[in-house]
């Protein structure tokens, strides 16, 4: 029995297990085989506070778990399977530990970024290939970026990227786009942004400093095609990791878990969503931070009033 369980280590679940930590209630940290997040899949984060010279990702998520160990978070690695929400104390079945309970939970499990599966294109992780502009897009000043992508995020990242790229070609697979039309019209607008439509990506091409091209099939004539560029963004979506709970908390359509707004809380008294598996919109370090301590707190009074009831 353990008085908090935080499931996922990742900027969210790191920071909530030190406030916790340090409030003397001995969290139970669960990570799972890829600790750390999608920061462990990034180089060097320039963007976090208090690194004027910036960080690398995988470093900086160590740090944050040294300093929750040091005082006093436990972490155990296992993959969660099943958690049964339904009583108290809520209990979680993990691979290689089996059924442990706890008196609250908090979920920061973070979302993964939809990748094509093709060819090169995890090889490249961090050598060109992203799946966040606003992370990554300061790299690539004036250079040319492919977009992958046809809805509402792919017009985003693409616009975006035009800050900072010579050009931004979008690449998509069918003539017509997913996204919302006033996306589209602001993207089209753009004398940056080129457009790639019926075109089906194939292949990462990567040299020794990283992506050089991408070869596509043109959807129309059956042949194939080689775009040259130095970094590719793939924009098609992310997925809340929460498959474990088997829609035992509220989510909206997308999977993204809900939360009371101004706080962490789910439909579940006692159960605590923060970082990217809550937040379908900024997806950045820092804000997942800022929800982890929020957890952390709202969780402190959750079992401070459990207590004198």
């Amino acid at each position: 029995m353990y008085k908090t369980v935080i499931v996922g280590t990742g900027p969210a679940g790191l920071t909530a297990a030190i406030y916790l930590a340090r409030a003397n209630l001995n969290p139970l940290i669960i990570e799972g085989p890829e600790p750390g997040g999608q920061l462990t899949t990034t180089t060097e984060v320039e963007n976090f506070p208090g690194f004027p010279d910036g960080i690398m990702g995988p470093e900086l998520m160590d740090n944050m778990r040294k300093q929750a160990e040091r005082f006093g978070a436990e972490f155990r690695t296992g993959w969660v399977t099943a958690a049964d929400l339904s009583k108290r104390p809520f209990t979680l079945s993990v691979e290689g530990m089996g059924e442990i309970q706890a008196e609250s939970l908090i979920i920061s499990t973070g979302a993964s970024a939809k990748y094509l599966g093709i060819p090169g294109e995890r090889d490249n992780v961090g050598r060109g290939v992203s799946t966040c502009a606003t992370c990554d897009g300061f790299f690539f000043r004036n250079k040319k970026i492919v977009v992958i992508g046809g809805g509402d995020s792919a017009m985003e990242e693409a616009s975006f990227l035009t800050r900072f790229a010579s050009e931004v070609v979008l690449v998509n697979r069918r003539t017509e786009l997913r996204a919302s039309k006033i996306m589209q019209d602001r993207a089209r607008q753009n004398s940056k942004i080129r457009w790639s439509l019926n075109r089906t990506p194939l292949e990462v091409i990567a040299g020794e400093h990283g992506v050089t091209s991408l070869k596509v099939r043109n959807n129309e004539t059956g042949e194939e095609e080689i775009i040259a560029t130095d970094g590719i963004f793939v924009a098609i979506g992310h997925t809340p990791n929460t498959k474990f709970l088997a829609g035992q908390l509220d989510a909206d359509e997308q999977g993204y878990l809900l939360v009371k707004p101004g706080t962490t809380e789910t439909n579940i008294p006692g159960v605590f969503a923060c970082g990217d598996v809550q937040d379908n919109r900024y997806r950045q370090a820092i804000s997942a931070a800022g929800t982890g301590c929020m957890a952390a707190l709202d969780c402190e009074r959750y079992l401070e009033s459990a207590e004198s009831e």
